[in-house]
């Protein structure tokens, strides 16, 4: 549903409790509608498929959560431009098993348009470093992990920041790895 429409549903609902409390002297029932009316409004800034599917992403629903998320068929008309950052991280994590290599662009449109919580942030600056250093960008892996490590303050995700690390200290496998079916130099060859 388009945002808009949400305020305009607010909008009739609170004209509604007016004419209840005023011409019709339905005091009761003009509150009662009047806070009716907060939903569409809490729904304007909180879309309700972002919400569900949050919800299922902490019950581990991923389908549930791609079919929630599914429902947000053009962002920028449906959402707020504060849940922009949300849609693109949301949409990150359910891909980050399947679709690894999905979620690096997903996680820099929700970096770019902005996450509210610190610990999200550092989830999304996990998830870049861990991409950088499946593509061999050490560096710059490096620096994701130390902000990563410095936005999660709660430290909920410090042991897989350390398993990240760990990760980088490893030797690449391309540069230490032989070919076994290469002969060896200066042996004898029949």
């Amino acid at each position: 549903m388009n945002k808009y429409i949400k305020i305009v549903i607010a909008a009739l609902l609170i004209i509604g409790g007016l004419y209840l409390m005023i011409f019709t002297r339905s005091l009761g029932w003009g509150i009662v509608v009047f806070l009716l009316a907060a939903l569409p409004i809490f729904l304007f800034f909180k879309n309700e498929y972002i919400l569900l599917a949050f919800w299922q992403l902490r019950k581990q629903n991923m389908q549930k959560a791609v079919t929630y998320l599914d429902h947000i068929t053009n962002y920028q008309t449906q959402l707020h431009k504060s849940q922009y950052g949300y849609f693109h991280y949301l949409q990150g994590l359910t891909l980050a098993q399947e679709h690894p290599t999905k979620v690096e662009p997903l996680m820099k449109k929700a970096l770019e348009y902005g996450l509210n919580m610190k610990h999200d942030r550092a989830m999304a600056t996990l998830n870049l470093a861990a991409s950088a250093i499946s593509k061999g960008r050490k560096q710059e892996g490096q620096k994701l992990l130390e902000e990563a490590k410095r936005l999660d303050s709660a430290g909920m995700m410090t042991d897989q920041i350390k398993m990240m690390k760990d990760q980088l200290k490893m030797p690449t496998m391309q540069k230490h790895m032989h070919n076994p079916n290469m002969r060896q130099r200066g042996g004898k060859i029949r």
